[in-house]
């Protein structure tokens, strides 16, 4: 099989979907709502992590209380909706994608964005007839990606070859679900982590989504 063999699992958010300022605006609203002082993006992509409540612990110096944890949430997905209505694809992204699917090469979108705000948007730019299958999360927004992953590549069981698939992200917790499910990963760079917390996760890292695809298609050779 050639390129086109290998499926691609894109992320969305700080991946497809450029929303990191709204991220760190959304993020300081909601620290201001509970008495932390802002945070920086350099500082943010320092001690971003998955599950969410480690990232607030690594700020905190403990975890928060499933009260702390519950107002934080809510907080924050109040303040980022918001925000996000003013945020575009990353550049590049729309050609990327439909020049894949053009060339016959398949690619899916698993995402732990909430589904029934996931799906709007990505039919809002377009996007939706480049993915066999779009799967954002459904239920609590404090675990990682590693099972939501497992699931849908399950849900594609027959559709795509499970031996070439490549995770492409901006988070550390990307390449763990990809490792999960026993496939590869590419990270990006324009999310939510810094360079070197990315590379600490042993996969290629990239600084635009045009390298992302030609790294991910060059680890099948």
């Amino acid at each position: 099989m050639g390129t086109q063999g290998t499926h691609i699992v894109w992320d969305w958010n700080g991946t497809l979907f450029h929303d990191i300022d709204a991220v760190i605006e959304a993020t300081n609203a909601s620290f201001a709502e509970i008495g932390l002082p802002p945070i920086t993006l350099a500082r943010y992509r320092d001690l971003y992590c998955v599950p969410v409540p480690r990232f607030y612990e690594r700020l905190m110096g403990r975890l928060p209380t499933d009260e702390e944890w519950e107002v934080m949430d809510e907080t924050f997905h109040r303040h980022y909706w918001t925000r996000a209505e003013g945020a575009q694809l990353t550049q590049g992204a729309r050609e990327l994608l439909a020049g894949r699917q053009a060339a016959g090469s398949t690619q899916s979108l698993c995402s732990l964005a909430p589904h029934e705000q996931l799906l709007p948007m990505v039919r809002t730019h377009g996007i939706e007839r480049h993915f066999v299958r779009v799967d954002g999360r459904i239920g609590p927004s404090d675990t990682g990606k590693a099972g939501h992953m497992a699931r849908h590549l399950g849900a594609l069981d027959g559709t795509v070859d499970h031996r070439r698939v490549v995770v492409i992200g901006d988070a550390v917790d990307d390449a763990v679900a990809a490792a999960h499910v026993g496939a590869k990963a590419v990270l990006y760079t324009g999310g939510s982590h810094s360079r070197g917390a990315l590379e600490a996760a042993g996969v290629p890292v990239v600084d635009s989504l045009a390298e992302a695809v030609e790294a991910a298609e060059a680890l099948f050779g």
